[in-house]
């Protein structure tokens, strides 16, 4: 496993992580998932969870259980159905944030296969997504959901809101989760495009897709992350057609 040695900066690179291929489903995991466990690598300050899954179509998560977790699902490619005990239902597709709030306990299924529900012809294209848990502030509430899309043109050349419980964001175009020290932002760059990113006790960058640079730690391909502490202000440039994932979160499991 790569690591920088530069102080608050943990590189995990693609190659290192687990991952569960089975017939229908390729989900590489950043942290310890399923039957994949390791004491080290259970989370990064309230994140627990960031999948990077690909379904084949007419397959998918039959209907399980959630409980206490916060679950934003972001699609990079194809369409992914929703649907759950509390009457939800709907497609998710790119640009369009999900936040399910599991709370005292619900039910779910994701499936590819969108036409069963819009009545459209089937396809053969698999979804990728990026499904990420983080722990929320209060145990036993009751279960939620959001959803909302984000233009394209907002995302590209800079970090926007998608998900976030933090105060400062009340006022902006943001889905809503249940935990007020953290956010989730992305952007959409073009080689030669360059962010900030924001300054917090913990930081996780997740380049979903292409290839960027980050200062202070180099090049990061596709399905690299950086783990950052007491951090901020690092620019993030492409040097591809790239999209990433930044969550910015302002405690740990433990309120440190």
């Amino acid at each position: 496993m790569t690591r920088n040695p530069t102080a608050g900066i943990d590189i995990r690179r693609a190659a290192d992580r687990d991952a569960t291929r089975i017939s229908w489903l390729d989900s590489k995991h950043s942290f310890s998932f399923g039957g994949h466990y390791d004491p080290a690598n259970t989370h990064h300050g309230l994140l627990l969870v960031n999948n990077d899954d690909r379904v084949a179509p007419g397959s998918g998560f039959e209907t399980h259980p959630h409980r206490d977790m916060e679950i934003v699902t972001w699609v990079l490619r194809g369409s992914l159905v929703h649907q759950d005990s509390t009457g939800n239902s709907g497609v998710i597709y790119p640009g369009l944030a999900q936040r399910m709030s599991a709370g005292r306990g619900i039910l779910h299924s994701e499936k590819n296969d969108s036409w069963r529900l819009t009545g459209a012809e089937s396809h053969s294209e698999p979804v990728h997504f990026v499904q990420m848990w983080v722990v929320p502030d209060e145990s036993g509430k009751t279960p939620g959901y959001q959803q909302l899309e984000i233009d394209d043109e907002l995302l590209r050349g800079k970090l926007v809101t998608i998900a976030s419980g933090m105060p400062g964001h009340a006022n902006d175009t943001a889905i809503t989760i249940g935990q007020r020290n953290a956010a989730l932002h992305g952007a959409r760059l073009e080689p030669g495009d360059s962010i900030e990113l924001p300054s917090a006790k913990y930081l996780h960058l997740f380049v979903a897709r292409g290839e960027v640079a980050l200062e202070g730690a180099g090049p990061l391909q596709e399905g690299d992350a950086v783990r950052l502490t007491a951090s901020g202000g690092q620019r993030v440039t492409a040097t591809t057609p790239a999209e990433i994932l930044v969550w910015e979160m302002h405690t740990d499991l433990l309120g440190s």
